[in-house]
């Protein structure tokens, strides 16, 4: 023990996380042991001055806007113009995020919400702003803590020790400042960091070397001066509530503890401590020890929890199109739910004797079963809300007017009216999100169903009435008897007055109403039949379309878009088309539409129009950073999904440092023997038989499945009439291959699958990438397009989806395989091409990657 060295033992100690569970015990032996305090502080507050609380409150909104006005100045002092609204949503983000994150405080600043990363700024300068306003803040806290504690030194004795804590503050500010100098002089200090840790020398810098605008930055300080007195004043205005003598002292001090406090804490923002300190701070100033927590608690509510839930409200108000779109389907679905339950459980019987006062027994029935049907009803709606429908939106609004109505008239249930009026409001709200239509072919064939299913059940109970024995329910029904308890039942109105004599009449009886429930919901569902079209002509569609893409073909993934499960749009107007699969209520199109470049957004736009009037919502899958410009007249949103790897066939060579792996693999290859040839189509069946078996041995022993829609399965028909390059041993088997597609683009070819044996040599795949360049020069392509590598290349994020995907590549293990294909790829590519999937709205988001993991499985009669 005696050699291991202190500063060992003090890396050992995990500080951060010590300081965590320290402030985390405070919290709760705070809150356990103020409980019964805790509990005498509601009455406390009614009996407070509310004319005081609101004024705290209005000091709040004030706060908040003062902080966004920092933002904006911290901003502008690295010539960045924020306005002050997208600054007081980014302070309100980020003090929510404070809250949650390790050192929050510092962490936060590190987070970009979508209104700032959109505006492309350099995030150098971005991250410069984050800092300027991050150590202004622990630099008005000493401007104003010292001359504060000082005060309350002189007037409080008992508090010298508080200089201790400002003594602290002092130096961190110092040594901040030290190292902020030490940056821009580039004196020892920036060396001996730039010697140990060069790689964050490197991205600091470009953080140092912009200039500050000198006037916002003191600009800056005297609005953060102001946002420091805004605490105290909290804390004065706390005490007036309470009526209790207001202490500018005792405010002074306890702030400025609170402040460090929560500078210090590495979680939660320093809840717990800062009440266990404030509330003991203020019982040394001679407070009773319940208006001392009283004013603790008053002063957090202003300083934390309404900036908190404001914070909370930010995050949804900038989800607000998407929440627009989910919860009136959770609010109709829920509201069903509560329908039902309202109508099996038993009413109030205070409310039922009222109700019984002003209507008659038999409406009051009567609206409880159309609440009954109502709540069945809603249910189905709910799933044909969430499809868009507009017809399910019509019927939602007046399932939930008439669960207003019937659940005051059935019972006095209020609660369950004030339910369904709020959701009446989203569903008004949210009435533009609904576009798809119901064809009137589609109703008139759901509702000749209805009819004639209403008919035979109608024609059944009339007769099974008329001839069923009297011993069943005691009754020898007539013609007309029959009729009338056929309707009542049937149409469930009410209960129909039989009582049942036998096991044979209740089975009856009940079969009677579950026949009439399913009329009833196969009446509901006809209104929400869809219309599909029928593709006609498929060959002749594939010939049209591939004349077409020999027209105007620009990529190599054009290809594909001939693929035997393609689906194709031809244009009225223009002469294009658009290749697409259909999935789960979308048309999933492949990149852009074919045609001349300036007819592709008019092209969209209609393809867009045809989709909508056949209930599909559209997505466009690998979408090139040059193909963005058509659809960003369509004011669509796109999220980065991964880089085409391009390489430079003309300019590769094997030469060099950086390709002594690729030569190693190429040079070992051929000393053991094994030949690599190309082969030119057509393929006889020897050659295909071989390249199915080494492609059946790939699936089978790496585990894979073949996929399609952007890539193509082996299929001998296929393969036959495509270039092949093999890699085979000595005896002649085929140990690997590459078939090489048809080339679409200008100047470029590309390949498809690349599939070896678990016995073949390693760097066989280097020996088939080097041996495609070979081909590619030999018919003078200047680029080869070894294609995606999913989520790879994303440097700046640009929203939520994004930052997820970015983590998920780097941390997560199970995206591992996606970091080596890139590695693999580095070795050749020169270009990097970004890739985009193109969509209208974030509720459509969480939808489409369920539609692209169905549309890129194989059809059952290609497998």
């Amino acid at each position: 023990m005696k050699n291991i060295k202190f500063s060992k033992i003090f890396r050992l100690v995990r500080w951060k996380e010590v300081l965590a569970v320290i402030i985390l015990l405070l919290a709760f032996v705070f809150f356990r042991s103020e409980r019964h305090e805790l509990a005498t502080i509601g009455p406390q507050l009614q009996n407070s001055k509310l004319s005081w609380v609101l004024t705290g409150i209005l000091l709040t909104l004030i706060y908040v806007l003062l902080q966004g006005l920092m933002y904006v100045t911290s901003f502008r002092a690295t010539q960045l113009n924020v306005g002050i609204s997208d600054a007081t949503v980014l302070f309100l983000k980020r003090n929510f995020l404070s809250v949650f994150l390790p050192a929050g405080g510092v962490s936060s600043l590190a987070y970009l919400p979508r209104n700032i990363r959109t505006k492309g700024y350099k995030s150098s300068k971005i991250h410069q702003a984050s800092a300027i306003y991050g150590f202004v803040g622990l630099l008005t806290v000493m401007i104003v803590g010292i001359p504060l504690i000082a005060y309350a030194v002189l007037i409080n004795k008992s508090f010298n020790d508080s200089w201790v804590g400002i003594i602290v503050l002092a130096a961190i500010l110092l040594g901040s400042y030290s190292v902020f100098v030490s940056f821009r002089k580039k004196n020892s200090l920036y060396r001996f960091l730039d010697r140990k840790f060069p790689k964050f020398i490197a991205s600091i810098d470009e953080i140092f070397n912009n200039e500050i605008d000198r006037k916002y930055f003191w600009i800056t300080i005297l609005v953060s001066v102001l946002i420091e007195f805004c605490g105290v004043f909290h804390l004065l205005i706390a005490m007036y509530a309470f009526g209790v003598p207001a202490s500018f002292s005792a405010a002074a001090i306890s702030y400025v503890v609170s402040i460090l406090l929560m500078i210090v804490s590495p979680f939660l923002r320093g809840l717990g401590a800062v009440e266990f300190s404030l509330t003991y701070i203020l019982t040394n100033f001679g407070y009773s020890h319940a208006d001392g927590l009283g004013i603790t608690l008053l002063y957090r509510f202003f300083e934390f929890w309404i900036p908190l839930v404001l914070g909370i409200f930010a995050y949804l108000w900038s989800g607000r199109k998407l929440l627009a779109r989910i919860l009136p389907v959770v609010m109709i679905f829920l509201l069903g739910i509560i329908n039902i339950l309202s109508v099996i459980t038993p009413a109030l019987t205070d409310r039922l004797h009222i109700l019984k006062g002003y209507l008659p027994w038999e409406l009051i029935h009567i609206s409880k079963m159309i609440t009954l049907i109502s709540g069945v009803l809603l249910l189905v709606t709910s799933a044909n809300l969430f499809r868009g429908y507009k017809r399910a939106w019509y019927f939602a609004v007046v399932l939930t007017i008439v669960s207003i109505i019937f659940n005051l008239s059935k019972a006095l249930d209020y609660e369950e009216a004030l339910f369904s009026a709020f959701t009446l409001g989203l569903l008004w709200y949210s009435r533009k999100e609904y576009i798809f239509t119901t064809k009137i072919v589609s109703l008139q064939r759901g509702f000749s169903w209805f009819l004639g299913i209403f008919t035979i059940i109608l024609i059944f109970n009339y007769f099974s009435f008329y001839f069923i024995s009297k011993s069943h329910f005691g009754i020898d029904f007539t013609k007309k008897e029959a009729l009338y308890y056929t309707l009542y039942t049937f149409l469930l109105f009410k209960d129909s007055g039989l009582t049942p004599l036998t096991g044979f009449a209740r089975d009856f009886q009940n079969l009677n109403y579950i026949l009439g429930v399913i009329s009833w919901l196969v009446l509901i569902l006809s209104f929400y039949r869809t219309h599909s079209w029928v593709v006609k002509d498929e060959k002749e569609n594939a010939i049209n379309a591939k004349q077409l893409i020999e027209e105007f073909g620009t990529s190599s993934l054009d290809y594909f878009k001939l693929a035997k499960e393609k689906e194709f749009y031809f244009s009225e107007e223009i002469n294009g088309v658009v290749s697409f699969r259909t999935a789960n209520g979308f048309a999933v199109v492949l990149e852009e539409p074919v045609c001349a470049e300036h007819h592709k957004t008019d092209l969209i736009r209609e393809f867009d129009l045809f989709c909508k009037k056949n209930n599909l919502k559209t997505c466009y899958y690998r979408v090139s950073e040059s193909g963005i410009i058509y659809f960003n007249p369509l004011k669509k949103q796109k999220l980065f999904i991964g880089q085409d790897a391009i390489l430079d066939a003309e300019g590769f060579t094997l030469t060099g440092k950086d390709k002594k792996t690729i030569r190693n693999g190429i040079n070992a290859v051929e000393k053991s023997g094994y030949i690599t040839e190309i082969r030119y189509a057509p393929q006889d069946d020897k050659t295909i038989d071989q390249i199915q078996s080494v492609s059946d041995e790939w699936l089978r022993e790496f585990d894979k499945k073949e996929i399609v829609f952007a890539e193509g399965m082996f299929d001998r028909d296929t393969v036959r009439n495509q270039d092949l390059i093999t890699i085979s041993d000595n005896n002649g088997r085929c140990v690997a291959f590459l078939n090489i597609i048809p080339h679409c683009a200008p100047d470029e070819c590309s390949y498809d699958m690349i599939r070896k044996t678990e016995d073949a040599p390693n760097g066989s795949t280097d020996v088939l990438i080097v041996k495609l360049v070979e081909y590619a020069k030999s018919k003078n392509l200047k680029y080869i397009n070894m294609g995606m590598t999913p989520m790879a290349g994303i440097q700046q994020t640009h929203n939520t989806a994004e930052d997820i995907m970015k983590f998920a590549y780097q941390r997560v293990g199970s995206f591992k395989h996606y970091q080596t294909l890139r590695n693999f790829k580095e070795k050749y590519a020169s270009l990097w091409e970004d890739q985009y999937l193109v969509y209208n709205s974030d509720f459509e988001l969480l939808q489409i990657p369920t539609a692209l993991n169905k549309v890129m499985k194989p059809q059952k009669n290609e497998e």
